[in-house]
C-alpha cells in the first residue's frame, strides 16, 4: 500500500534506510477545473506542489507517475509534462510512469513524461487524436418559441454558438486549431519515443487505442508490468513507495470543501458540478469504464 505523505515529513524517516521512489498519482480528468462545488481536475496548478516536492524527497532514486486518466485539455497535458521534464532534469532522476486502466490521449500524453512507461497487458493506451464534442439546440429554441439574441464585435466572436446552426466557416476555423494540437501532440510522441516507435504514422496517430500488449509491439510504452513489482525488482525488496499527495488545510478535510470556492456552494456551483460530472463520465465511457 503506498503511502501518504505531508510536505513538512521528510522521508525517509530518522533511523531508517533503504531506497526511496517517491509516487505521484495522476487520476481522472485533466482540465482547470473550476471553484465551488466543481473543485479541480488534474492541472498544473493542483499538482505543482506535489510534483516539486516528489523531486526534492531526500535519497529518491527515481519518481513514479501512476497514471489513470481518459485525457482532457491538452494545455494542462503539456504543462504538467514540461514541469516534470524540467524538474527531472535539474535533479538529474529518471521518471517512470506505470499506465492503470488507462492512459489515454492527454492521459497518454503525461506519460510521456517518463523516461519509460510500463502498462497492464489490459490497459487502454494511446488515442493520439484531438476532439472537440459540443450540442446543438436550434430546434430546441424553436420548439419553446425562445429567441437567441446575441451581440458581438467581431465575426467570429460567437464561434459555433450552439443555440445557432452550425457555420461552416466556424466549422473550418476549428478543424484548423485541432489541426495544430494534433500537430503538436504528434511531435511530443515522436521527441519522446523517438526510435522506439514501431509502425506507420497512420496508424500510431489517428486516434485508435490498444491494449497495453499491443502498445509494446507499437513501442508506444517500454514494457508491461505493475509498479511494486517492477521497481522492486529495479531497487531491492526494501524499496519505499510515499505517495506525495497535495496538503489540505483541516479544515477543507473536515467540511470537504473546495479552497477556490471558500466552502459556499451556489445553485451555479452544483449545476456546473453536475457538468462536470456529466463530462468526465463520458470521457470515461469512451474506453468502457
Amino acid at each position: 500500500m503506498l503511502e501518504p505523505i505531508k510536505a513538512r515529513l521528510r522521508w525517509p524517516p530518522f533511523g531508517k534506510r533503504g531506497p526511496v521512489v517517491p509516487v505521484l498519482r495522476f487520476a481522472g480528468v485533466i482540465g482547470a477545473g473550476g471553484g465551488g462545488f466543481r473543485g479541480e481536475g488534474l492541472s498544473l496548478q493542483s499538482l505543482s506542489s506535489s510534483i516539486e516536492r516528489a523531486f526534492k524527497m531526500r535519497g529518491a532514486k527515481a519518481v513514479a507517475l501512476a497514471i489513470n486518466s481518459p485525457g482532457g485539455s491538452p494545455v494542462q497535458s503539456a504543462l504538467i509534462t514540461e514541469r516534470i521534464r524540467t524538474l527531472a532534469s535539474e535533479h538529474e532522476l529518471p521518471v517512470i510512469a506505470f499506465v492503470e486502466d488507462v492512459g489515454a490521449s492527454g492521459g497518454y500524453w503525461l506519460a510521456l513524461a517518463a523516461d519509460e512507461i510500463f502498462a497492464d497487458p489490459n490497459s487502454i493506451i494511446g488515442s493520439i487524436g484531438v476532439i472537440s464534442a459540443g450540442f446543438g439546440f436550434v430546434e430546441t429554441m424553436e420548439k419553446l418559441g425562445v429567441e437567441r439574441r446575441v451581440y458581438t464585435a467581431g465575426a467570429f466572436k460567437s464561434l459555433l454558438d450552439p443555440f445557432r446552426p452550425e457555420d461552416p466557416d466556424g466549422v473550418a476555423r476549428l478543424k484548423v486549431i485541432l489541426e495544430e494540437a494534433h500537430k503538436n501532440f504528434k511531435e511530443m510522441v515522436r521527441t519522446r519515443r523517438g526510435e522506439r516507435l514501431q509502425g506507420e504514422d497512420a496508424d500510431l496517430f489517428e486516434g485508435q487505442v490498444w491494449t497495453g500488449k499491443q502498445a509494446l509491439e507499437s513501442g508506444l510504452i517500454d514494457g508491461l508490468g505493475h509498479m511494486h513489482g517492477v521497481l522492486k525488482e529495479r531497487f531491492g525488496e526494501d524499496l519505499k513507495l510515499p505517495l506525495v499527495t497535495r496538503p489540505r488545510p483541516w479544515w477543507m478535510r473536515r467540511l470537504g470543501r473546495s479552497a477556490a470556492g471558500g466552502g459556499i456552494f451556489s445553485p451555479k456551483d452544483w449545476i456546473d458540478g453536475a457538468l462536470d460530472s456529466l463530462e468526465a463520465r463520458a470521457l470515461w465511457a469512451r474506453f468502457g469504464l
